[in-house]
């Protein structure tokens, strides 16, 4: 079994209950340490590895935390899968250090990391008490949708990595319009394939 496949089953299996309560928005939320309590007797069932970590960014005048995912195959350490996510930190947060705001902000990007990584779906973590309590910028999506959108975090890194014609050229190819119509997962999708790139 190579690690696409454990992959895919371990995403199968995988049930990832919503331990958080939102007191404001009446509803139950999952968070990075759910998502990896959940996960981790799977893995050792399929005898593979997932480890969460993230770097500091600068783009501009701003600070973005960019989370990794990985899935390694204990079996066989050289194959192994990757998922990144990005969050932007808040300029400044009253009541809060730069410590605590920089968390806050890679608690959030490893969880949209790991959601990617594992292909969950959780559209209310944008409004969970501990994100709209940090002040963090809010994922683009409507209530009313199960679609998430593309982050302001994640097409500010497009615009910096990508041209103008391979921006064009990554819409043609999934039929979207503009930038602004992509979903998470394909601005994701995106990112990665250009980490991809650049790693080979």
């Amino acid at each position: 079994m190579n690690i696409y496949e454990k992959l895919l089953n371990i995403q199968n299996e995988l049930k990832a209950p919503k331990n958080q309560f939102n007191k404001f928005g009446n509803y139950k939320y999952r968070n990075a340490e759910d998502i990896l309590e959940a996960v981790k007797p799977i893995c050792l069932k399929y005898k593979a590895v997932i480890n969460v970590g993230d770097t500091i960014i600068q783009v501009g005048d701003r600070y973005y935390v960019e989370a990794k995912a990985f899935i390694t195959d204990v079996e066989n350490p050289t194959e192994y899968i990757e998922n990144r996510a990005f969050a932007r930190e808040e300029e400044n947060k009253k009541g809060m250090d730069t410590s605590q705001v920089t968390g806050a902000t890679s608690s959030y990007a490893r969880k949209y990391a790991l959601n990617g990584l594992l292909c969950i779906d959780d559209t209310k973590d944008t409004e969970s008490e501990e994100y709209q309590q940090r002040g963090i910028s809010k994922t683009t999506s409507k209530k009313t949708s199960k679609v998430v959108m593309i982050q302001d975090t994640q097409k500010d890194m497009i615009l910096e990595r990508f041209t103008p014609k391979e921006i064009k050229a990554y819409l043609e190819e999934i039929n979207k319009p503009k930038l602004s119509a992509l979903t998470v997962v394909e601005a994701s999708n995106l990112l990665l394939r250009k980490a991809g790139n650049e790693n080979e």
